[in-house]
């Protein structure tokens, strides 16, 4: 990559309360929905908490195992992303988002703004903390619509059809080669930065004469300024943020697959490993449909979906059950833990932040004495 730009200098972003609060309430209006109505057509609750009650010792020493390996590994993406941070700083800098933007409604643009004061508290440059916090995003998101793709390859591989979920995962590769490919040319120099800022104005330009908002609207400069911010953590860090991504998604599966084969009993013949990891990553699309936090709900029906499917056509009836009950551990798991430590965490940050910030205050002195 050439022509290192200098950072761009920038701020956490406004949010808007009322917005937020709507969409908050309309995510948790369709959370209930899901777990009330849409899940129990699936597989029965009844059938999956009596598998977990008979879940033996063995199966949930597992399931805390697996839990703390994913809770050791949520916290390096920061530090992989920003340099001079900490992993204990990525820690409470993840979880304490992680329990605002899931925890309270409409929290996601909340959980935004907390992640550059917090940065800021550990004396990273707003540049920086603008550039973690913007590739770290599109990172998830690069993974996000990778593992699909991924998943629909283990369902072939594992006797699935996967055939029904090709479409998705092609659509999913083709956004996602498309995204990586603008991104390299972005990062690459500034001339082509400028030259696709000025393509994009002209793709644009019809809709500002018609939009007043959009009037004014100039994608150059926006686009070499975001190629300012991202630079070096794109150019010298895409490696070890790409495994940590990676790493965090594969804690999450381990903590499904261990609760799955918990409940179907880890003596008994169960869905094979490629298709339960098939049903785990195609499910994560659910994750690009931007109504529920963190995919919850929708992400929930499309895994036991998958799976349920493929018991019935695999000699497996119950498995839409124990399917059912293996997403309620990982739920519960997954979300309960990290909402108490990012609780635990963020009140910890505030206490310190607070005397971070008292001290670093300029102190006044009165001229009329």
């Amino acid at each position: 990559m050439s022509d290192e730009p200098t950072p761009a200098v920038a701020s956490a972003p406004a949010l808007d309360k009322r917005k937020s609060i709507i969409l908050g309430i309309i995510g948790l209006a369709f959370i209930v929905l899901i777990f009330w109505k849409v899940i129990p057509s699936l597989g029965s609750y009844e059938v999956a908490f009596a598998q977990l009650r008979a879940m033996g010792t063995g199966a949930i020493i597992g399931i805390v195992l697996a839990v703390l390996l994913y809770l050791g590994l949520y916290g390096l993406t920061f530090p992989a992303a920003t340099k001079g941070l900490g992993y204990w700083q990525g820690q409470q800098l993840n979880q304490a988002a992680f329990a605002i933007s899931n925890g309270v409604p409409g929290g996601g643009a909340v959980g935004l703004a907390v992640q550059y004061g917090m940065l800021a508290s550990y004396k990273i440059a707003p540049a920086a903390a603008t550039a973690s916090i913007t590739t770290v995003g599109l990172w998830s998101t690069f993974v996000t619509l990778a593992f699909p793709v991924l998943g629909v390859i283990a369902l072939i591989a594992g006797g699935a059809n996967g055939g029904a979920y090709v479409t998705v995962a092609a659509i999913g590769l083709a956004i996602l080669i498309a995204a990586v490919v603008l991104l390299v040319l972005v990062v690459r120099s500034e001339r082509l930065a400028r030259a696709l800022g000025r393509g994009a104005n002209k793709i644009v330009r019809p809709l500002t004469k018609r939009i007043k908002k959009l009037s004014t609207l100039d994608l150059e400069p926006a686009i070499v300024n975001f190629r300012g911010s991202i630079y070096y953590v794109v150019a010298k860090r895409w490696l070890p943020l790409t495994a940590a991504q990676m790493a965090i998604f594969f804690g999450q599966f381990l903590i499904f697959f261990v609760a799955l084969r918990g409940a179907e009993g880890w003596g008994n013949n169960g869905a094979p490993f490629l298709v339960v990891f098939g049903a785990f990553a195609v499910a994560q699309i659910g994750l690009m449909i931007p109504i529920t936090p963190g995919g919850v709900g929708t992400v929930d029906a499309f895994m036991i979906t998958i799976l349920g499917t493929w018991g019935d056509s695999h000699g497996m009836p119950g498995l839409a059950d124990t399917a059912t009950a293996a997403d309620i551990v990982w739920r519960m798991a997954s979300f309960l833990p990290q909402i108490f430590i990012g609780v635990i965490a963020l009140v910890a940050w505030y206490r310190r932040a607070g005397r971070t910030f008292a001290a670093a205050k300029p102190k006044t002195t009165d001229a009329t004495k």
